[in-house]
């Protein structure tokens, strides 16, 4: 199969589909891999790192896209991209149609076969895909909740670490996902105490003994 893997275009997207180990899989398996040039420059992953992998670098997105079997992407395609697909392509992405039914209408005109990672499931009925995501998202929680409480951001000027003499931040999660239940875990090492609030069935995993599970 010919896999391509295009630079990403949505702006203040820095992530890439394919990193260069998983272009040594796909071709060791006896696949073709073709990525557009400088599509892993923003986090550091040069064209002769695709290369020596045993990756083809393609100058322009419309070339890859004319050539390939399957487009693997990070965000939804934009509408200059969803143009390039073909009816005899498979889409490989990140999609959320439901909050953008543009986009929608563009892939069934063009005809591919679309799959979305966050539609697929695994046999114990998880979502494999997403949830590495969510992880990050979890974890990014934290970093940016400190980040917008400085004063020059709009906050209030809360040091979710405290100082000593005062008593540690009260941190609230509403919701006992992956995001919910990950975001806790790095939260005490600003020394801030931490509440999480669901209503989830499911027995929530081992937090730091900075939380307080609330269920409702």
């Amino acid at each position: 199969m010919q896999i391509g893997v295009p630079k990403e275009i949505k702006p203040q997207e820095c992530r890439v589909g394919m990193t260069p180990a998983g272009v040594r899989e796909l071709v060791a398996a006896g696949n073709t891999v073709q990525v557009e040039t400088q599509c892993g420059a923003r986090i550091g992953l040069t064209d002769d790192m695709y290369r020596d992998a045993g990756g083809q670098v393609i100058e322009t997105p419309a070339a890859l896209f004319a050539h390939c079997d399957m487009i693997v992407k990070v965000k939804e395609p934009q509408a200059q991209e969803c143009h390039l697909l073909r009816a005899d392509q498979i889409l490989f992405t990140y999609l959320h149609l439901a909050a953008d039914p543009e986009q929608a209408q563009l892939l069934m005109a063009s005809g591919a076969s679309c799959i979305a990672y966050e539609t697929i499931t695994s046999p114990e009925g998880g979502l494999p895909l997403l949830a590495p995501m969510s992880v990050v998202a979890g974890r990014l929680s934290v970093q940016a909740g400190a980040h917008h409480m400085e004063i020059h951001q709009g906050g209030n000027g809360t040091l979710l670490g405290g100082v000593p003499g005062l008593p540690p931040s009260q941190l609230l999660y509403l919701g006992g996902g992956v995001v919910g239940t990950t975001a806790p875990v790095v939260a005490p090492a600003t020394c801030a105490d931490c509440t999480v609030v669901y209503r989830a069935l499911n027995t929530l995993p081992d937090l730091s003994e900075h939380t307080q599970v609330t269920q409702r």
